[in-house]
């Protein structure tokens, strides 16, 4: 049932302590730091912003501009959870206890290994930026100028501010300054869980602060902080603080001008105030800003000159503008080949039509009620006209995770889930080295950024999809042919094929975390060769040590030798991407189920290459194995190949090779319609078991190690989703929703007996 088109009733947000809401005492006609039309942060309540990984939202009603509203009996329901649900509510309280203790625990997991990280880092290597301003050499003890070195690349305020901190113990500090960082970050994940729009459920106000932190210590700016001691997080915080936590336009607008000191791209958060009928506090942050500025300027006017007039605000300090490290505009154009007065004039006229158009919306979406929304925009277009923005500047792209993105419950999750992996993730594990790739590749942050400020068509609050989402069709599997095999529903069957971007994503992530695993997973030659021999073993005490006649035979028939090393080098990684690109376009519900099984069989593959390191007959000195794929090898120095030459060529044990080519021939036998396209599919999985004993790259057992996770793989799947068949959906008359509550998925639940509700979360 499509959602109602009429605004729901007006809600206010979760009355939370701290967040200085503007009707105290009396003070009911006052307004909010930033704006006039709802930006109290009274209203703002706890939202679930960090979807992937986080409770949905399911609160009826909306938020009306310029209206206070009261808590009616829709948030009262929604706060315990539905009516009449007593014992269904104190099961959910219990799941969302549990789960609060454990997201806290992985912030001080991930706060505990900052911190030991410091600690095992040499002196001369922790901290390296604070180091180069305030250690012994540092340019702050130096008498000259600030920028002499090359060294220092913030405004002369900065300096100003940093130079008191010189005097202090370089070992204590870099413990200070760590600790610090961390209280910054965590300060910084409150106010960002407690600014998100409302109204919202419980279960996400107790959820929502955790989230936030443990996406912000992971994510690059914040690690990239750590490592190199920098202030970055400071002006973000106090812009943020400046919106939602300041009693007043003049403490917010002090705010906001202080950060804009010490960034000065933060200036443009002026117009956002002054667009939005704060215009005292946009001037207070124009004043604060040149006091600031004017100050240092008196301290420090040779620094000043230097920063302001011949580096024109910095352009050209610290590292080469066109390095990767600098993801503004400016240093897109200058990777790009531009230069000279062409790329000044380009970058100009594009940074104006960012400026002008990013400001727009972050307006519309401000009076809208997306306070955080709006500052986020701003900040991604701050990142993008700026001449230089390093990853430690660039936070504020990871704020813009709080828009929401389609009509279709299905899609809310694609772009949070984008933002995160681009901002936890570098570009080399996102896209792959491929040239049309590149560019986007090496800008993966600021096309993000500049997709957020103009591009994303964020979800307005007044839309009926705001809070009811087109909901995902689910279907109920078919019963099981074997009944002593418990099943567990950890989550629903879809029916409708996911979103492309978010899985091409997912998977080339996941691709790269199993390189990096398998490469990590390198035991050393002397193991390797050990367990290659207790292989051997076993292989002659079953009678199926048949690799050394295979591969002598194939090496003496040269068109069997070329064929199978064609087929060894050109169909491992083509066969499998091909069978679910046609599974994702034709049979959707089939693609789901065949790449989980898939995702399953690999993941088991990497607890094979950890555990027990193998080497390949190739690879084996003295038993007389030849490498017919690459030639004869120097054991010492042996040339590992296209395929393995990035990862570790001791990872032989289960192959993957015959896993995946196993794979695809029983994919094929289940789905296709026809015999004859079974038999072709099975011929995969033959002759790649033949091309990997003939070519000596694994031994037979590797093929049966292969065969046992990819069995795994499909019985996981069977028991945490159920059979592959799926029974009907239900009508569309069946099947329609009542209205949600809080601790409801966002799908719809399907009557029992044509398509079942099961549990979980859709996979």
């Amino acid at each position: 049932m499509r959602p109602s088109c009429r605004t729901p009733p007006a809600l206010p947000g979760l009355a939370l302590p701290g967040l200085a809401p503007q009707w105290r005492n009396g003070d009911r006609g006052k307004q909010g730091p930033l704006g006039k039309t709802g930006w109290q942060s009274g209203e703002s309540g706890v939202a679930c912003v960090f979807c992937t990984v986080s409770a949905r939202l399911y609160a009826p009603g909306t938020w009306v501009r310029g209206q206070a509203g009261r808590v009616g009996r829709d948030v009262a329901n929604v706060e315990r959870g539905g009516p009449g649900g007593a014992i269904g509510a104190i099961g959910a309280g219990n799941r969302v206890a549990a789960a609060r203790i454990a997201l806290w625990a992985v912030v001080a997991a991930l706060a505990g290994r900052q911190v030991t990280m410091l600690l095992r880092t040499p002196p001369g290597e922790r901290l390296t930026d604070l180091e180069t301003w305030i250690g012994d050499q540092g340019v702050l003890h130096v008498a000259g100028s600030l920028y002499d070195g090359g060294r220092f690349t913030g405004t002369p305020f900065a300096g100003l501010v940093l130079k008191p901190l010189a005097r202090s113990a370089e070992e204590s500090l870099g413990v200070a300054w760590t600790f610090g960082t961390l209280l910054l970050v965590a300060v910084l994940g409150m106010v960002v869980a407690r600014a998100l729009p409302g109204p919202v459920s419980r279960r996400t106000a107790l959820l929502a602060a955790p989230v936030a932190i443990s996406l912000l210590m992971v994510s690059l700016p914040v690690r990239n902080t750590f490592h190199l001691g920098q202030t970055s997080i400071i002006p973000v915080l106090f812009v943020l603080l400046g919106c939602f936590q300041a009693r007043g336009e003049r403490s917010s607008g002090v705010l906001i001008g202080i950060a804009a000191a010490l960034q000065p791209t933060v200036l443009l958060f002026a117009p956002l105030l002054w667009l939005t009928g704060r215009r005292h506090a946009a001037l207070t942050t124009g004043a604060t800003f040149a006091g600031g500025s004017a100050l240092a300027w008196a301290a420090l006017p040779q620094d000043s000159w230097t920063y302001w007039v011949h580096h024109v605000a910095g352009a050209g300090l610290g590292a080469r503008p066109d390095s990767l490290a600098n993801q503004s505009m400016h240093g897109a154009l200058l990777r790009l080949g531009l230069e000279g007065p062409l790329e000044i004039v380009l970058f100009l006229l594009l940074g104006a039509a960012v400026v002008v158009l990013g400001l727009r919306r972050a307006v519309r979406y401000a009076k809208d009620g997306q306070l955080l929304l709006a500052v986020a925009l701003t900040g991604c277009v701050a990142v993008a006209v700026s001449p230089t923005a390093w990853q430690h500047q660039l936070l504020w792209v990871l704020l813009a995770v709080v828009g929401r993105v389609g009509k279709r419950s299905s899609d809310r999750r694609v772009w949070p889930a984008a933002v995160v992996l681009v901002m936890t993730l570098p570009g080399t594990m996102l896209l792959p080295n491929v040239a049309p790739l590149i560019p986007v590749r090496d800008n993966a942050l600021l096309v993000a950024a500049l997709a957020a400020a103009c591009a994303v068509p964020f979800v307005s609050r007044t839309s009926p999809y705001w809070l009811r989402p087109l909901p995902t069709d689910y279907a109920k599997p078919a019963a099981g042919r074997w009944r002593r095999v418990p099943l567990l529903p950890f989550w629903r069957r879809v029916l409708t094929r996911p979103n492309l971007l978010l899985e091409l994503l997912l998977i080339r992530a996941g691709y790269s975390a199993y390189s990096e695993v398998r490469t990590a997973a390198a035991g050393g030659r002397t193991a390797a060769e050990e367990n290659a021999r207790q292989i051997v073993s076993a292989e002659e005490f079953l009678y199926i040590d048949i690799e050394r006649w295979i591969n002598h035979a194939v090496a003496e028939l040269d068109p069997l030798e070329a064929f199978f090393n064609f087929y060894y080098s050109s169909f491992h990684f083509f066969v499998p991407l091909t069978i679910l690109a046609l599974l994702y376009v034709r049979r959707p519900a089939d693609y789901r189920w065949a790449r989980s099984s898939l995702g399953f069989a690999t993941v088991l593959a990497l607890a094979g290459f950890w555990l027990y390191p193998l080497a390949p007959p190739r690879l084996m000195p003295g038993l007389g194995y030849i490498d017919t794929v690459h030639g004869p090898q120097d054991l010492a120095s042996p040339e590992y190949g296209a395929l393995t030459a990035l990862t570790n060529q001791y990872a032989a044990m289960p192959s993957l090779h015959f896993g995946w080519s196993l794979w695809c021939g029983l994919v094929v036998v289940l789905i296709a319609p026809k015999l004859w396209m079974k038999l072709v599919g099975m011929l995969h999985p033959f002759f790649t078991v033949c091309a990997i004993v003939a070519t000596a790259n694994h031994w037979v057992l590797d093929a049966v190690g292969g065969a046992a996770v990819v069995a795994a793989g499909f019985g996981l799947t069977y028991v945490l989703a159920g059979p592959r068949k799926l029974l009907q959906p239900a009508s569309a008359a069946e099947r329609e929703p009542s209205l949600p509550s809080a601790d409801m998925c966002d799908g719809r639940e399907i009557p029992a007996g044509s398509a079942g509700s099961g549990s979980g979360t859709p996979k």
